[in-house]
């Protein structure tokens, strides 16, 4: 059983790693994979074997929480505001009368200076006062950091409580011992500073997640059903499957299910990303949340709840934002020895200089919190996981839904597609062109009793009665074979009659090919893409609908367990493969590929056995897909790169590199504003994902 958990207290990737450990050490636990960007933890578990509670008492103990589902309640967003505003409002002032007295264009600049020279401890009580409510505004940075500290896996938040401790502690036994080096304005300005770098964090990530929040805003809440001969209005939870659900023009469908009287257009771009309306009449299925336009229907209620397909999509989007992709193992390796190297070099870096100065305490103090606050765990952390938050949410509002972050990085690597051409390529509806030889009535008495798009082709074409048949057998990618009026017919490849062993006739039926298969196939190659079309209808045929798709390379007449060895053959040859395809014969070559990708009208087996799904029968959504991986997969590189040169070149600036060679040396304050902009900075270029057009 899956299950995903939003997580609180988190404040960089350290934390999700912290957290990560602690559910996994838990017994009946297979997977565990913790978002700091979604905040969230996906976890695979044995249900008879632990259940909800027991991760959550993991987590708490692990010094975070778990919020909602019987948790804590989310009021995160609400409390860093108020903190925020608290501690900006004494810090401001205590950094002004810190500040003046070494400004004497600023007003009261003079009194302030005397103040500090003539009544040194009033002057140095009065920033105490200021410092304390910053500082409690900032608590949780201490209690979650002591506990990091304590549970020896010390993150973000411990090096902010040193950082700020050592300024108050050294500031204070200053003011007892009336020593003129105060760091008080330094403690309180950079917990000012942290708390907006962690509100403008959580705006942005919140926007990172709109597609979650927009798709689950989409469902109506209230159902009109059919009781008694009349319609009520009832909560959407409270539709069961079997009920008739009435909607008029105008109105949302409620739940999904299957239209039994009138006739609609229905709007399905949130489900599919395509604009134009789609016919409805009796026997087409609805779905719910999605926009009835034009006429009154009623449909028969099938699925319900979270069974509905926004309930599905909404919790693929949600996991998919979750689950880690390859890339991410170097930052989380990173991550996970970042904090104790950190504080190892602040502490190496404050002893050099204390001993290099002759003893300045304020001179090694100011360096060793300025190392502390500038390192960023927070970007290293944000940096995959905020891309595939916005990647996949892009995705979702263009009816691609990729599962994780796996699929999403291998897509990019992608240089050979392979289309299944049933159903696919081709529109999957088969018209009978010509018939050679007296046997279509022979012909469509066998094939009524097959599944096959071209059975029901050649039943449509032939409009007389049936012979009768015994012994019907399908023989999967072989044809169907069958007894009539005591002569053996058989139906093979390229739609050839046999009747006792001896060749009788055939069958024409071409396959029309989708509108957009060649502009598909051309978008394809343009990116550098082999394309190859794998079928098991005979050569014939199968080059006649290459011919019209611009494809190259056919590989014909495979049976449905062959496809999956023809993907190994291109995979040995050094081809990074994606199989695209729709039926239940696809799904093994669909979970053999390096990436799966199946089209919309598919069944659920190919749904499942693929890494992304496309909601709409459009081949022009395989190129849209794998060039949204190669924006995001980029986005990351760039978060990561830039991420991984800001710790590289602050925190040598910060232990006085520079100070050497007769430069600045940096202030801790100037310090915890750029360790804020580093995690914001990154959002930021994750957002860009957004207005990516597919």
């Amino acid at each position: 059983m899956r299950s995903v958990f939003k997580i609180g207290g988190m404040s960089c990737a350290v934390c999700a790693r912290n957290v990560e450990k602690a559910i996994e050490e838990l017994g009946g636990v297979t997977r565990v994979s913790v978002s700091f960007a979604a905040q969230n933890a996906a976890v695979d578990y044995s249900p008879d074997q632990i259940g909800p509670a027991d991760i959550r008492k993991a987590v708490e103990k692990a010094g975070y929480q778990v919020i909602g589902d019987g948790g804590a309640p989310d009021r995160g967003g609400r409390r860093s505001l108020a903190a925020f505003i608290v501690s900006a409002a004494f810090s401001a002032p205590l950094l002004y009368i810190a500040m003046a007295p070494m400004f004497a264009f600023l007003p009261f600049s003079g009194a302030l200076h005397g103040l500090m020279t003539g009544r040194f401890t009033v002057y140095a009580l009065i920033q105490l006062f200021l410092t304390v409510p910053p500082i409690c505004a900032g608590r949780m940075f201490y209690i979650n950091g002591v506990k990091a500290l304590i549970s020896r896996a010390p993150n973000m938040d411990s090096l902010i409580a040193i950082g700020t401790s050592s300024a108050f502690l050294y500031s204070l036994y200053n003011t007892v011992a009336g020593t003129h080096a105060l760091y008080y304005e330094t403690a309180g300005v950079i917990i000012t500073l942290i708390l907006l770098g962690k509100r403008l964090e959580e705006r942005s990530r919140g926007r990172a997640g709109e597609a979650i929040k927009k798709l689950m805003g989409l469902a109506p809440k209230t159902a009109c059903v059919i009781r008694d001969g009349a319609e009520c209005e009832i909560p959407v939870g409270d539709v069961m499957p079997g009920d008739i659900v009435a909607v008029r023009p105008g109105g949302k469908i409620p739940v999904d299910g299957t239209v039994v009287d009138g006739g609609t257009s229905v709007d399905e771009s949130m489900l599919t990303g395509e604009s134009a309306p789609v016919d409805k009449a009796p026997g087409d299925p609805v779905y719910a949340a999605t926009l009835n336009i034009t006429g009154a229907v009623r449909f028969r209620a099938e699925k319900t709840g979270a069974d509905t397909a926004l309930a599905q999509i909404t919790k693929l989007v949600e996991e998919a934002q979750t689950n880690k992709a390859p890339i991410a193992r170097m930052a989380d390796a990173v991550s996970g020895y970042f904090v104790p190297v950190v504080c190892l070099t602040a502490l190496a870096a404050g002893i050099a200089w204390f001993i290099g100065t002759g003893g300045d305490g304020g001179f090694a103090v100011s360096v060793f919190i300025s190392v502390l606050v500038i390192s960023c765990p927070c970007a290293l952390g944000l940096a995959t996981p905020a891309a595939i938050m916005v990647g996949t949410g892009a995705g979702a509002g263009n009816g691609i839904l990729i599962k994780g972050g796996e699929a999403l990085e291998a897509a990019c690597k992608v240089n050979t597609v392979i289309f299944d051409k049933t159903g696919t390529v081709t529109e999957g509806k088969p018209e009978v062109i010509r018939v050679e030889g007296d046997i279509l009535r022979l012909a469509a008495s066998l094939e009524r009793y097959s599944e096959h798009p071209v059975a029901k082709s050649i039943c449509e074409y032939y409009s007389g009665d049936y012979l009768e048949v015994s012994g019907f057998k399908a023989i999967p990618g072989q044809g169907v074979e069958g007894f009539i009026e005591g002569k053996k017919v058989e139906i093979g490849r390229g739609i050839r009659i046999t009747v006792d062993g001896g060749y009788a006739g055939r069958v024409v039926v071409s396959d029309k090919p989708r509108k957009s298969a060649r502009d598909a196939v051309e978008r394809l190659k343009m990116m550098n893409i082999d394309v190859v079309m794998i079928t098991g209808d005979n050569r014939e045929a199968a080059q006649e609908t290459a011919n019209r798709t611009g494809i190259e390379r056919v590989l014909a007449e495979v049976l449905p367990e062959g496809k999956a060895d023809e993907v190994k053959r291109l995979q040995a040859g050094g081809r990074v493969t994606a199989m695209v395809g729709d039926g239940i014969n696809d799904a093994p070559a669909l979970a053999q590929a390096d990436v799966g990708i199946a089209i919309g009208a598919g069944t659920d087996v190919a749904m499942e056995a693929a890494g992304i799904v496309l909601m709409r029968s459009d081949p022009m959504g395989v190129p849209a897909a794998i060039e949204l991986s190669r924006r995001t997969v980029r986005n990351i590189k760039q978060n990561l790169f830039w991420a991984f040169c800001y710790n590289a070149v602050g925190i040598p600036v910060a232990a006085g590199v520079l100070y050497l060679f007769g430069g600045p040396l940096l202030n801790p304050m100037l310090a915890a504003a750029a360790m804020s902009f580093s995690s914001v900075s990154v959002l930021l270029n994750a957002l860009r994902l957004r207005r990516v057009r597919l």
